[in-house]
């Protein structure tokens, strides 16, 4: 069998990044991938899919609601579901090729099969086994589910069943309010369907600046979704075509139960490290399954690392990417970095939702003295002109030096506009150099800067 400087363990954001780096500092690389596509969860059945029903529904909904605002008359489109089902695995085909394309032209070879580590240095797929120098785990993670709840990824689904349902339900149940649960609540609330979503906690989005938190709620409250926060969920099971969700509140103990046609069990993930054979391995392990590592990615096992969903941090695959591009300096001999404090994160919702660094409850927490600026779409120009002026921007800094600690954003292109931010902090820069910065007119962009100038002597159109 053929020897390698490094085999990687998944060829999802983390893992491809990796073998692809890899290959560009000059290492043989093998990447092992069980699915008939390359790009793991993300590209398959996760960010990517996901991202092209938001997009369909979120231009259905302008039609719907806003075009006639504009002067756009004529009939609003209905859906025809089998092709957007289409539109959506035709963005996913041409994404999934184009990593395969990556792999030629970069020289990684692809070992198709799931993987597992006999021994240290050896990469077993099937009847095959390989050697590598290196090896990196980078196997992903799999939906979470709850005790009695039994999903079938046709009624009660995960977010993989969530995205190709036979037919658009009237009614969804989505048991949390995390990201993804947000995310195809809105793909279904835009298509007609009555969402509740079920939490356990009493706001949703956790570990998000809560008043941006508190916001969102209201925007998606108004756009049609209902919450029940405080609530645990009890069972949830098939029931005269659909489904029932039983939970119970908090706050007196009372039981209540909710029907729909579809429930999405949204409740987070967890690693996926089944069948690599790493208990025999020696391989030392987190408490909550991530593998453990150290501050350069590498196991308690000479010569296998780990990134991504696999190990300890957010579970975004920008954050596994990082840490591939990382791992394969160190494992080329070069300085491997990843800054955990400028990760973003984001919600693909409309409006979007975006932030990066510290929340203001972080920094009350820490003791740190700070500053907000904050600055509303209302006042701009651009968001007013295309319906899109709810939210704002918030920007925090340390009340001594100015220095930029964190971004909130809620509002049309979020994702977008945390990475001026997210630049910012990468440079150590203050609120001031932010705000004295020239922005282009009109833009969604003069809202941070409006945000920035608020953290002195104030905002200009606020």
């Amino acid at each position: 069998m053929a020897d390698f400087d490094l085999i990687v363990i998944g060829a999802g954001p983390g893992g491809y990044v990796c073998a692809i780096h890899a290959a560009q500092l000059g290492l043989k690389v093998a990447c092992v991938e069980g699915r008939e596509t390359l790009g793991g969860t993300c590209l398959n059945v996760g960010c990517i899919p996901s991202k092209a029903l938001l997009n369909a529904t979120h231009h259905l909904h302008e039609a719907h609601e806003n075009f006639a605002k504009m002067g756009l008359m004529g009939d609003a489109p209905t859906v025809d579901w089998e092709k957007m089902q289409a539109y959506k695995q035709d963005v996913v085909n041409g994404n999934t090729k184009g990593i395969e394309f990556l792999f030629k032209k970069n020289k990684v070879t692809w070992l198709k099969g799931w993987g597992s580590i006999p021994e240290a240095g050896k990469v077993k797929i099937g009847d095959e086994v390989h050697s590598a120098k290196n090896i990196v785990i980078a196997t992903g993670s799999e939906a979470a589910s709850l005790p009695g709840v039994e999903v079938d990824e046709e009624v009660i689904v995960t977010s993989t069943g969530a995205l190709s349902l036979g037919k658009i339900p009237k009614s969804v149940v989505v048991i949390g309010a995390g990201v993804i649960g947000l995310e195809m609540g809105s793909v279904y609330q835009r298509l007609g369907a009555e969402v509740t979503v079920v939490e356990y906690l009493d706001a949703i989005t956790p570990g998000m600046d809560a008043e941006i938190a508190k916001n969102f709620q209201k925007i998606l409250t108004k756009q049609g979704f209902k919450f029940v926060l405080g609530a645990a969920v009890q069972k949830a099971e098939k029931k005269d075509g659909g489904a029932s969700v039983t939970y119970s509140l908090k706050k007196d103990d009372s039981e209540h139960s909710i029907d729909a046609d579809i429930v999405l069990v949204a409740t987070g993930r967890k690693p996926f490290t089944d069948g690599l054979g790493l208990a025999d391995l020696g391989v030392e392990m987190e408490k909550r399954g991530q593998v453990k590592i150290d501050d350069h990615w590498a196991t308690s096992v000479k010569g296998i690392y780990a990134i991504g969903d696999a190990v300890v941090g957010p579970m975004l695959a920008h954050k596994a990417e990082d840490e591939g591009m990382a791992v394969a300096e160190v494992i080329a001999g070069k300085h491997g970095h990843v800054n955990y404090g400028v990760i973003p994160g984001v919600i693909y919702t409309a409006p979007e939702v975006a932030n990066v660094g510290k929340t203001e409850e972080q920094l009350k927490e820490a003791g740190v003295e700070y500053k907000v600026g904050k600055f509303p779409f209302m006042g701009n120009a651009r968001a007013k002109a295309v319906f899109q002026a709810e939210g704002f921007v918030k920007i925090l800094a340390d009340k001594k030096t100015d220095r930029v600690l964190g971004c909130h954003i809620i509002g049309p292109g979020a994702g977008d506009l945390i990475h001026e931010i997210c630049v910012a902090m990468e440079f150590g820069a203050s609120a001031q150099d932010v705000a004295l910065t020239c922005h282009a007119h009109p833009t969604y962009s003069e809202a941070v800067r409006e945000a920035a100038l608020a953290c002195g002597d104030g905002a200009i159109h606020a």
